[in-house]
């Protein structure tokens, strides 16, 4: 087992990474501080690993809400299911919930405990990769609305995240692809050693090789760990950890989250920010070709949906970095340094998303 710390000032907590945790009765006890615990969980998680981990809380005062599973269901009204489990629990200021699952269900827990009764704990228990990675650390939750992703959240910080890696082995292998981006994208925007590692070991990765699986979600955590204790809620560096996402978070949008998985649509992400990035005269054409090559080496889409240039324009400008009416983008000046501007010719925009999306 790995352990991480997150320090943001007034939060403190650790990150647990290795196999078997949930099946640990004893260790996991004594990790879940809180006497009565709301499991929030959804259908497909729930057949695999909810009654391991009821039984490794049996001492505890547990109850469950099991959500539908996918994307689109990202919702208030899915939200409201989990305060209605609270309220009919009876469960006050000093309950818990714990988020079993991907970064849908953690970001709907971690939602609801940042507004029930104005601020409950929760505990992350990330069983996909993406997760694991990434949603599960720095206390990002929130619901998506028709109009854009994750337009209605807060930031609320977990009281622990428990990453059991034995979870990884049941994840669909479209699911271990798309968190793969999340990694490749802090190879991008921090840490080029990482992504020269992801060139030589995306083989393993695929193969779920255990060693290599844990230096991946390991890594990531380190870096999101940094970058949030100095920037926890978005002011300036964490903005970085958004590569891809203003134009994956637009495809999202524009395919009512229905077609492709949040990873999918960030790779395509990271793609069409690196072209921005070499036509104003950022990044270089080796860069962006070794970008596109470890996607698609990755098993992720490179093939851009042509949802139209108009539509993403419109769901661009409803992303959090847009300031007084100019949206700020995340591009590369090299693989391992990312940089946050409104400053950029507009025709270099234009140039891209006619070229992606028209």
């Amino acid at each position: 087992m790995q352990t991480l710390q997150v320090d943001v000032g007034h939060s403190r907590y650790r990150i647990e990474i290795g196999p078997g945790l949930l099946a640990n009765g004893e260790w996991l006890g004594g990790q879940i501080i809180g006497r009565d615990l709301l499991i929030v969980t959804n259908t497909t998680v729930a057949r695999l690993y909810l009654s391991t981990l009821m039984e490794s809380l049996s001492s505890h005062r547990t109850a469950e809400c099991i959500l539908p599973d996918g994307e689109q269901h990202k919702t208030l009204q899915i939200a409201g299911w989990v305060f209605d489990a609270l309220v009919a629990q009876k469960m006050n200021r000093d309950a818990v919930i714990l988020a079993l699952g991907g970064g849908v269900v953690g970001d709907i827990a971690g939602f609801v405990a940042a507004s029930y009764q104005r601020g409950i704990g929760y505990v992350q228990i990330p069983t996909t990769l993406l997760a694991q990675v990434d949603s599960s650390v720095g206390g990002k939750t929130g619901v998506n609305h028709p109009g854009g992703k994750n337009l209605i959240g807060a930031f609320h910080q977990p009281l622990a995240v428990v990453a059991d890696t034995d979870t990884l082995a049941t994840l669909p292998d479209r699911e271990l692809r798309a968190g793969l981006a999340e990694v490749i994208k802090y190879g991008c925007v921090w840490d080029p050693l990482l992504f020269d590692w992801l060139d030589h070991n995306m083989a393993a990765l695929l193969a779920r090789d255990p060693e290599a699986l844990t230096y991946a979600i390991a890594r990531s955590c380190e870096i999101k760990a940094t970058v949030v204790a100095k920037d926890e809620r978005e002011h300036n560096l964490r903005a970085i950890l958004n590569f891809g996402h203003t134009f994956g978070h637009a495809i999202e949008a524009a395919t009512a989250y229905d077609i492709y998985l949040h990873g999918e649509a960030v790779g395509m992400g990271m793609l069409i920010a690196a072209d921005v990035s070499l036509r104003i005269g950022l990044i270089d054409a080796a860069g962006k070709g070794r970008i596109r090559d470890i996607l698609a080496r990755a098993g992720l889409p490179t093939e851009v949906p042509r949802i139209g240039v108009e539509k993403v324009v419109e769901l661009m400008h409803m992303d959090k970095k847009v300031l007084a009416g100019k949206l700020r983008l995340v591009l590369l000046d090299r693989i391992g340094r990312a940089i946050v501007t409104g400053d950029y010719p507009e025709s270099a925009l234009k140039a891209t998303l006619q070229e992606y999306f028209a």
